[in-house]
């Protein structure tokens, strides 16, 4: 945690800096003092993991990056949307990605030569960030990206029935899926977590961190 004089010390740098960066003819602000010192005020008190945690429980689909195999772009990056769930089946976050791939389409060929995706998230999925005036690229328009590897889920295993359940539950379509375009359910196998939710450039969040968040 940061100790008071510590934060004291942080403010007054930010305050100097900003002041040494106006022209002479506009003088102190403070006005503009007490702005910035309020937004780092409100970036030391962002929960990072709590963040990733929510941006995924409330998605109902990700964007996934994957190095391709389809032959007209092979080994560049391809991007796919996917439908995804990281409930049990009462509904509760449990923070697991799980998603259902076919090898018919981009992504399920691609990891199977290359196990490495990555998965974005962003609060402008729920248009959250267009309701509060923000452009989805700024860094305060939250966003998580997690990298990691698909794991195909074993049918006979105690958790896939569970989440096969809960997946169906908010995307009844799957059903359909699995039954007429051999879909399969995976798991991300989270290796690494950015978060970018303020300015100052993105955050690393380890997977132990984000699993212990309850949301």
């Amino acid at each position: 945690m940061y100790n008071s004089q510590y934060i004291v010390v942080i403010w007054a740098t930010i305050a100097v800096s900003l002041i040494s960066s106006l022209p002479s003819s506009q003088g102190y602000s403070p006005r503009e003092d007490a702005r910035v010192i309020a937004e780092y005020k409100r970036e030391l008190e962002l929960n990072h993991a709590k963040i990733a945690r929510q941006l995924v429980h409330q998605a109902n689909w990700a964007s996934v990056g994957s190095i391709s195999t389809n032959k007209i772009v092979e080994n560049y990056p391809m991007v796919n949307i996917v439908a995804i769930d990281d409930n049990d089946v009462h509904g509760n976050s449990t923070g697991k990605i799980r998603f259902l791939l076919t090898d018919l389409d981009f992504t399920g060929p691609d990891w199977q030569k290359n196990n490495k995706v990555t998965f974005t998230f962003t609060d402008e999925q729920t248009l959250n960030c267009q309701k509060a005036g923000k452009d989805p690229m700024e860094p305060t328009c939250a966003r998580t990206m997690l990298s990691g590897q698909v794991k195909k889920m074993v049918e006979d295993d105690a958790s896939y029935k569970p989440a096969l359940d809960a997946f169906l539950k908010r995307h009844p379509a799957g059903t359909n899926w699995l039954k007429f375009h051999t879909f399969y359910l995976c798991e991300l196998v989270i290796k690494n977590i950015f978060v970018l939710d303020f300015y100052g450039g993105p955050h690393e969040v380890s997977a132990s961190d984000y699993y212990a968040i309850t949301i």
